[in-house]
């Protein structure tokens, strides 16, 4: 990989041990309020200094780490194992299986906005952690049908799968163990630029109020709340700011990196 993909992949397992370590790292607890210093800037005590109820916002952005990483994983692994059985299923049988999901689920889903069918099903479900998880993936899993069909359709034509069917092997065992080894490199690049969806896609529904609910804290939450005092506190929307903005990068990163690593005619370039 190349050294921007090697700087994302350490930023990510920084990200990810903050997150898991989040109670042993944060300074204080995220619901302890000091109302008489509000607002404060950062200091040496408070680095990221303090937010409109006083609360130590570096504690905040440090809890806010795990809310995103577990919305990351957890829509990736959601949407990908749907959309592999989905995808392999249409693009090995074909036919009027193809057709039904190509044709007609695919065009359903991509013919609204995704971010659009998010806040209608947030809004019907109510706002919380586990429905901004359910609606991610029930938008997201498209994306990786489709790829996993196309790379089965080209896949389920070689020499060796022929080979295969003429041994007498059955569809399960020729899916499973020759032509989805062979067809997931591209789902392991959409897996990690999909994690960096799912982080904005979740500072976007809880900035708009429709994430994770006070007092659990969130990134786009944060913003929300900073959005008042933007001119007396820029703090309350810088850091914040910069946490989404650092985490999606380093997934982005990563993902070019695969891309042309797993890629032989990029490696050659």
């Amino acid at each position: 990989m190349n050294r921007l993909a090697k700087i994302g992949l350490i930023i990510i397992v920084i990200l990810f041990i903050v997150a898991i370590f989040a109670p042993q790292l944060a300074p204080e607890s995220i619901t302890a309020q000091q109302l008489s210093a509000r607002l404060e800037g950062p200091s040496l005590a408070h680095p990221f200094g303090r937010d409109q109820f006083g609360r130590d916002l570096l504690s905040r952005i440090i809890f806010g780490a795990r809310v995103s990483m577990r919305v990351g994983v957890t829509v990736v692994v959601i949407c990908s194992a749907i959309g592999t059985l989905i995808g392999a299923m249409a693009g090995y049988y074909g036919g009027w299986i193809d057709r039904l999901v190509s044709a007609f689920i695919f065009n359903t889903f991509l013919a609204f906005p995704g971010i659009l069918l998010a806040i209608a099903m947030i809004a019907f479900l109510g706002p919380s952690l586990n429905n901004v998880i359910l609606a991610l993936s029930i938008i997201g899993w498209v994306s990786y049908a489709r790829l996993i069909r196309g790379q089965v359709l080209k896949v389920k034509e070689q020499d060796f799968v022929v080979a295969a069917r003429a041994l007498g092997s059955g569809d399960l065992r020729i899916v499973w163990r020759h032509i989805l080894p062979n067809a997931i490199q591209p789902l392991i690049v959409q897996a990690t630029l999909g994690m960096a969806g799912a982080v904005l896609a979740e500072a976007g529904l809880s900035f708009l109020g429709l994430g994770v609910q006070e007092p659990m804290p969130s990134w786009g939450k944060m913003l929300d709340a900073g959005r008042a005092y933007v001119t007396m506190a820029p703090h309350m929307i810088i850091f914040p700011g910069l946490a989404i903005m650092i985490t999606v990068m380093a997934f982005n990163f990563v993902g070019d990196g695969l891309r042309q690593w797993l890629d032989p005619q990029q490696k050659r370039i």
